[in-house]
């Protein structure tokens, strides 16, 4: 059963994987929280205003990333934390291959807009790399459900967690601490690594306000499809032919059924 903290932690931790990791054969999925950050594109314009690139000089690469698993500690490596960062500060490989790594453990994969942008992005660096595709993953975009079960008036992360009273995300005083993480400036490293890490702690309290209002399945237990949370029994629901048990998880308040046959469990539980 998931527990939310009422304070999330700050901290930042260090994790490394030596080598992938099979995917877990528990009935528990593994669900990985994450965030990237990345290098803007250096390139020439005639102007200053929604322009056109007329050349890049160089393409971005990823900086950092921060991840969780859920109800874990949150993790954060950034290129300085690799001995190949002192020859070549802009070459992001072993970054990419840890990042690989977490992907091939992973059953489920949380981000914020990360259909659009973090999983493609962290794709796009994977093939760079010659990398093949992870372990097949299942994905849950938190901006994708703000947008379809709610009418927020914006479905920023930092707006999600300040509308909700969960948190703020980390101010970074503009793209100078981009600039100056460019530079090897340590200072502007740890608060890179800070502004990451948080990024992902806000995640996952936005993740489980928002889960038990969502269709998503995260989980394929006996308990809640939503958190794996204990279920109360909260009569039944009726259609032509068939008879729903219901459920209502005691953690989340998520709601779903099991079709009945008599006294026979027909399907799993399924998400409402």
């Amino acid at each position: 059963m998931h527990k939310k903290n009422s304070s999330p932690p700050r901290q930042t931790t260090f994790k490394y994987y030596s080598k992938p990791e099979i995917k877990s054969k528990l009935k528990e999925p593994r669900i990985l929280l994450f965030d990237i950050e990345t290098t803007a594109i250096l390139a020439r314009v005639w102007g200053l205003y929604e322009q056109n690139a007329v050349d890049v000089e160089k393409d971005w690469y990823m900086l950092s990333f921060a991840y969780k698993w859920l109800d874990s500690n949150v993790h954060v490596i950034g290129l300085p934390d690799f001995p190949i960062y002192k020859k070549d500060p802009e070459n992001d490989r072993d970054l990419i291959k840890k990042l690989w790594e977490l992907f091939n453990q992973a059953d489920i994969i949380v981000a914020h807009n990360g259909n659009a942008f973090d999983i493609k992005k962290s794709n796009a660096r994977f093939i760079h790399h010659q990398l093949s595709p992870p372990a097949p993953y299942k994905t849950i975009d938190t901006l994708l459900m703000a947008r379809k079960h709610f009418n927020f008036s914006s479905n920023k992360l930092d707006d999600l967690g300040k509308y909700l009273g969960i948190g703020r995300k980390v101010e970074t005083g503009g793209y100078s601490l981009w600039r100056d993480c460019l530079r090897g400036d340590k200072r502007a490293w740890k608060k890179m690594k800070e502004y990451n890490s948080y990024d992902v702690v806000l995640l996952e309290q936005v993740y489980l306000k928002l889960m038990p209002w969502s269709k998503e399945v995260a989980t394929n237990t006996d308990n809640c499809p939503k958190c794996s949370g204990d279920l109360t029994r909260r009569g039944y629901r009726l259609t032509i032919g068939y008879k729903y048990q219901r459920y209502q998880c005691n953690n989340c308040g998520g709601w779903s059924s099991e079709r009945l046959n008599g006294q026979k469990t027909i399907k799993s539980l399924i998400s409402l």
